[in-house]
């Protein structure tokens, strides 16, 4: 894992299309703001996490059944 300090209004780039802000700092809460192609999906870690546990579901229901 890279680990980085950035102050308010400061920014990483990845891959060259990707910039990520810091546009806020309050306290122990860091605002970012992602700057991404519309073809690249971002989601929060828990809204990732959900969504992936939802394809497994449907990956798993739509394999064929032994013996049937």
């Amino acid at each position: 894992m890279l680990v980085l300090s950035r102050k308010k209004n400061e920014s990483i780039v990845i891959n060259n299309d990707i910039t990520i802000v810091v546009v806020e700092i309050r306290g122990d809460k860091v605002r970012l703001g992602v700057e991404a192609p519309r073809e690249v999906p971002v989601h929060r870690r828990e809204v990732y996490d959900a969504i992936q546990r939802s394809q497994q579901a449907d990956d798993a229901s739509a394999a064929p059944q032994d013996g049937i």
